[in-house]
């Protein structure tokens, strides 16, 4: 799709919002609004924390480049939202952006399609007594891995090596999320994968291998250190890069995914098993974000990038 940047009209870039992820929202958003602009498309800032969304409607804006991560920005209800107001906007749809907000709901897409996730135990609000969370070890063995299903860039997450750590660890996590989610540590590669696309047309893009200090990617690693390595070309064989792309294309298509998303996976050290851990379809686009680092890759810049993503914003009633 060629589009002229001045004939896409008034631009929202939708950023901040009321997600634990808002700073990085709002890194993502003054990037991929300097970009837009650069282009010469008349795009703004539209931080619905502070604002109505109906405004988008009254004030013209007739597209959306949804740059918000977390609740109420990556899980349907923006989504939503623009579809009433038939305002088009990049990434996933109403239900593709719900279920993959929700890592449970997408671990048993996964599961029922047949692809490899990690094993992991739900605890509801009801399944967090002390007895219920001290027996999890003895479903995933240890170390394990306890996180909130519905929050993003490591927020709330906690590795388990110990059965002492495990009240902790849930407590944690249902301070970001009423439910819980267990899951068995995956000791070895942390790979993620962008996904450009629709359907039968989606493509994935080249594969990013991350080393972080100790394994650690957490929410500082991810956005504020210069300590992570992250390798691109991944160093792997191009038997694996493949797989890697191939599970990606299937988490993303079995989910209902478009626009863009990026696919995380860690590949098991002592068979080189890979295992899918999430679906992300508000990806970050800061200076140390990873879809950018991999379309650069692939001979696309960071500009082209939100272009090329602009340019196909869409609503779910346009679809067929």
């Amino acid at each position: 799709m060629k589009t002229d940047a001045g004939s896409l009209g008034k631009v929202a870039v939708l950023m901040g919002g009321s997600s634990a992820e808002r700073e990085v929202s709002l890194m993502s958003g003054r990037g991929v609004l300097a970009a837009l602009r650069s282009l010469g498309v008349d795009a703004h800032a539209f931080d619905p924390a502070e604002r109505e969304l109906g405004e988008l409607k009254r004030e013209g804006f007739v597209r959306a480049f949804i740059a918000l991560h977390g609740r109420h920005g990556e899980d349907g209800t923006v989504q939503g939202a623009l579809e009433l107001l038939g305002i088009p906007y990049t990434g996933s749809g109403v239900m593709a952006s719900a279920m993959a907000m929700d890592k449970v709901m997408t671990k048993r897409v996964w599961a029922a399609e047949g692809l490899p996730t990690p094993a992991w135990v739900w605890l509801s609000p009801e399944q967090q007594s002390r007895a219920d969370v001290v027996a999890v070890p003895d479903t995933l063995g240890l170390p394990l891995i306890v996180k909130p299903p519905r929050e993003g860039s490591s927020i709330g997450i906690t590795k388990v090596v110990g059965y002492s750590q495990m009240q902790d660890a849930v407590a944690l996590a249902a301070r970001y999320d009423a439910d819980v989610l267990c899951e068995q540590f995956i000791e070895g590669i942390e790979l993620t994968c962008p996904v450009l696309g629709q359907g039968a047309t989606a493509r994935a893009l080249p594969v990013i291998r991350i080393d972080a200090p100790g394994g650690n990617y957490d929410f500082e690693h991810k956005y504020f250190s210069d300590d992570t390595g992250y390798r691109c070309p991944s160093g792997l064989s191009a038997a694996d890069e493949a797989e890697v792309q191939r599970l990606t294309l299937a988490a993303y298509r079995a989910l209902g995914c478009r626009g863009w998303g990026r696919a995380d996976l860690m590949q098991r050290a002592s068979d080189g098993a890979l295992f899918l851990l999430e679906m992300n379809t508000s990806p970050g686009m800061t200076g140390h974000s990873l879809v950018p680092m991999s379309a650069r890759a692939a001979g696309l810049s960071y500009e082209q990038l939100c272009l090329h993503l602009l340019q196909h914003a869409s609503l779910d009633s346009q679809r067929g």
